[in-house]
């Protein structure tokens, strides 16, 4: 046998061979996606003291971050044309692995006519052809300025040569309403991003078409409250909003596996009012009980989880002020449901000194300046529909499906029939569902119906106690919580009703 065969060399040459053929074999670890996002300050905004936000700044929210990651590089002020001449897109070029994702949304910032002044640095040429115009600047260096359609295939083309799946997204409409429409870009620049997503077979997302018909519905009344300070720059409800229409569109698109890393973790209804819903610690002290406190056994609890988080005492604008709402939403994820039922502290005094709680009794955008005796400082009151709207909004920002409910009816009675709320509190609850788009039921008319059947005698004898009309007792809470899972099953639409047990 050669020498070779037996010193130290020949062992070293097949032990890294087998450690070559062992790694081949070993299935490597799959490395987390990344979803970078281009384009302008409606998809990325903020920093100190800036209260306007991008829809891509929320974003991750959506993703199960265990399998995907987002890497927003949008620039405010930056258009296609001074996103690549900036060097921004070449850096987001050398990270782009294979099999990541490119979200791409220019638009706000081409219009301007492309020149070597200020105002045209960023300006492009419109449409879709190779048309150039040829610039020199002032130090003498050139500039080739092309179509707005020309850059969008550009990225397009640069991300597939990097094995990654673009999608073009149409840009977000301002805020400017003429006849209570919103304008929209589907005759330039919207249509110009699909032109470009068709020609280079890339995905496309009407962006521009999802968020606009959303706000047509709202209205410019509502719209304006998602923006801050100008017209093309959201606050943060407007962007939570933007980034879950974003997502919209991502379910939409056939053979793209995007949707796919959407989270899908088990759902939450959240239970949020005033007493009738929860009452005391929903100990049943006392022997009254809230109906929030017995619908849980309705629903499977392998689907979804139910928490209530009423609290007795709150009106629609003190669950606000008190911080309440707030913890409730910073526990919302995208996919769960929100139940509210709010009216009876609503018509409490605006500035008593005992609680302030009461809100304006209109379904309108009325406000108020008060001085709160309570908090001792100034506030600005709204209406009781407003108050609704505001979390309605809010909710939907965190793609989370609200569900408005009507107040339940008091052990109040005339002429053998109970008390409805039907010209007040129910009615501006139902006005405001309807503005919003939002699921409505009409729990103060089901249950009335109810106790009418039933009798004002038995309704008395065996849902309330003797001292109170307002809170029910263990057999009244069970029957009203029954009511509103019959409720929610009729719901056209709404997907809470798959979560009841069979």
């Amino acid at each position: 046998m050669h020498k070779f065969y037996s010193s130290p060399y020949f062992k070293f040459f097949i032990l890294c061979a087998l450690l070559i053929n062992l790694t081949a074999l070993t299935p490597q670890m799959e490395q987390k996606r990344t979803i970078y996002l281009i384009g302008d300050s409606t998809v990325r905004n903020g920093g100190e003291g800036n209260l306007q936000r991008g829809w891509g700044n929320f974003l991750e929210e959506f993703f199960d971050t265990t399998q995907v990651k987002v890497s927003n590089q949008a620039m405010a002020g930056r258009s296609t044309r001074t996103f690549i001449k900036e060097g921004r897109w070449e850096k987001v070029m050398q990270s782009i692995q294979a099999g990541d994702y490119v979200i791409m949304q220019f638009g706000h910032n081409e219009g301007s006519v492309p020149d070597t002044t200020r105002a045209g640095y960023r300006g492009v040429l419109r449409g879709m052809g190779d048309d150039t115009k040829e610039l020199t600047w002032p130090d003498g260096s050139k500039e080739t300025v092309h179509t707005y359609g020309w850059y969008l295939e550009k990225f397009i083309q640069d991300a597939k040569s990097k094995g990654a799946i673009p999608i073009v997204a149409s840009m977000i409409p301002r805020n400017k309403f003429q006849d209570n429409e919103v304008e929209r870009a589907n005759q330039d620049f919207g249509k110009w991003a699909k032109d470009a997503a068709r020609r280079q077979g890339a995905f496309f997302i009407d962006l521009n078409s999802i968020v606009a018909d959303q706000y047509d519905k709202w209205g410019p009344d509502v719209v304006k409250g998602l923006f801050e300070r100008d017209h093309t720059h959201t606050n943060e409800a407007g962007a939570r909003i933007n980034a879950w229409s974003v997502t919209e569109g991502i379910r939409s698109l056939k053979e793209c596996d995007l949707k796919n890393y959407l989270k899908k973790d088990k759902p939450t209804l959240f239970l949020i009012g005033d007493s009738t819903v929860k009452n005391g610690q929903g100990d049943g002290a006392g022997g009254l009980w809230g109906w929030g406190d017995f619908i849980a056994p309705y629903f499977d609890s392998e689907k979804i989880k139910v928490q209530n988080h009423a609290l007795g005492g709150t009106s629609s604008r003190t669950y606000q002020t008190y911080g309440l709402w707030q913890r409730v939403m910073d526990k919302m994820e995208p996919g769960d449901y929100l139940i509210m039922q709010f009216g009876h502290n609503d018509s409490s005094p605006l500035d008593d000194e005992a609680r302030a709680r009461g809100t304006i009794k209109s379904a309108g955008l009325e406000a108020k300046n008060i001085y709160n005796p309570i908090t001792k400082s100034q506030e600005t009151v709204y209406s009781y529909g407003q108050y609704l709207r505001q979390m309605i909004l809010a909710a939907k920002s965190k793609g989370v499906t609200p569900i408005v409910c009507s107040l339940i009816p008091r052990n109040n009675w005339e002429n053998g029939k109970v008390l409805t709320a039907e010209n007040d509190y129910a009615l501006w609850a139902k006005q405001v569902a309807e503005d919003t788009e939002t699921a409505f039921i009409d729990l103060n008319s089901i249950v009335a119906h109810q106790y009418d059947e039933l009798g004002e005698t038995h309704v008395r004898t065996h849902f309330f106690n003797e001292t109170d009309h307002t809170h029910t007792i263990l057999e009244g809470a069970k029957f009203n919580a029954e009511l509103v899972v019959e409720a929610i099953k009729k719901l056209n639409e709404n997907q809470l009703s798959s979560y009841l047990k069979d």
